[in-house]
């Protein structure tokens, strides 16, 4: 294969990509202490409560989900109860008659119908805020008493008015969204097993 791009500076690349990842790391941590605490509270309540934390979104989103839940179920860091989470990304036989048979749009919303209860909680992760199947799983949470939260970047797009608690990282980059995602998510983790006495 050819290497078209032989003006290509790994170095410059490297320093850039820290330096925007630093930033968004700085400004995620300055503004989303507020939203984090919230959100630390409403999943300990629910859990307390005999509730659920469920969480979904599409692509590297869903793989943030199933990290999360596996996190919540077995152990984050040390051996203790487990606390109740389910990734709505891993049934690949509910996913595919979902969108099959109603339509992608429904894939997290008929599961959220089918496993959701009022009192649990259900975390949309979307970088955009915009994806119309994590739009309309909060929209059917909501209508079912389901505390409804969420990971967004940019300006929140649509999350921002179907959430009780969202957690917009400040940044434009989806790449970086996501690190803050993924960071946001396990201290979630950390900060649940000491909330609920666990660790």
């Amino acid at each position: 294969m050819t290497n078209k791009n032989n003006s290509f500076d790994v170095d410059s690349f490297w320093n850039a990509q820290a330096a925007e990842h630093i930033d968004a790391a700085q400004k995620t941590f300055q503004n989303l202490k507020g939203d984090f605490s919230r959100l630390v509270d409403v999943c300990a309540a629910s859990v307390g409560n005999g509730g659920k934390i469920m969480f979904f979104g599409n692509g590297g989103s869903a793989a943030d989900a199933q990290h999360l839940a596996t996190e919540l179920t077995v152990r984050y860091v040390s051996d203790r109860a487990p606390i109740p989470a389910i990734a709505l990304t891993t049934d690949s036989s509910a996913l595919t008659a979902i969108g099959n048979d109603m339509g992608f749009d429904r894939l997290f919303a008929r599961q959220i119908e089918a496993l959701g209860q009022p009192g649990d909680v259900a975390i949309g992760i979307s970088t955009s805020g915009q994806s119309a199947n994590v739009l309309n799983a909060l929209k059917t949470a909501r209508d079912k008493k389901i505390i409804t939260a969420g990971l967004s970047g940019k300006d929140g797009g649509k999350m921002a008015g179907l959430c009780d608690v969202l957690l917009v990282v400040p940044s434009p980059t989806t790449a970086r969204i996501q690190e803050m995602h993924i960071t946001l998510g396990q201290m979630l983790c950390g900060a649940l097993e000491k909330k609920l006495g666990l660790v």
